[in-house]
């Protein structure tokens, strides 16, 4: 029988609590919460071959999404080791007029340095869409 002040679940006897997680998502900073940072970790583990395109469906206008459905199954920003995937160095934006950024990432893949650039337009319901995706070519760090 359980009374109104028993915090724990029926048949447990101590009054310990459950371990917290270590599989809980970590707390974003304010930083990553950014448009342009939250967009450059989406397109991170789509070019890697970490998730599929679709996965970023209400988030990229059609001409972006076609870009992204051509250059996302050679995995271009894939490491070749799994347990090791591409980091992101550098993630800037900048404001060319209201309602849009033009942002660029660099991204370290293996002992390659990639340079990844899109651009984000804000929707009339305050949405942040990328209307604009580019890869360079290969350079070297």
């Amino acid at each position: 029988m359980t009374t109104a002040h028993t915090v724990r679940p029926p048949g447990r006897r101590d009054s310990r609590r459950p371990a917290r997680s270590t599989l809980a998502a970590p707390r974003r900073s304010a930083r990553d919460r950014l448009p342009h940072y939250w967009f450059a970790h989406r397109l991170l583990l789509v070019l890697s071959g970490r998730r599929p395109v679709h996965s970023l469906l209400g988030h990229v206008t059609g001409a972006a999404y076609d870009d992204l459905v051509r250059l996302a199954p050679r995995a271009p920003l894939a490491t070749g080791a799994p347990a090791h995937g591409p980091v992101l160095l550098q993630v800037g934006a900048s404001t060319p007029s209201q309602g849009a950024l033009e942002a660029f990432a660099r991204v370290r893949t293996g002992d390659r340095t990639r340079a990844l650039a899109f651009r984000l337009e804000r929707t009339p319901a305050r949405r942040w869409r990328c209307s604009a995706v580019e890869l360079d070519v290969d350079c070297r760090a």
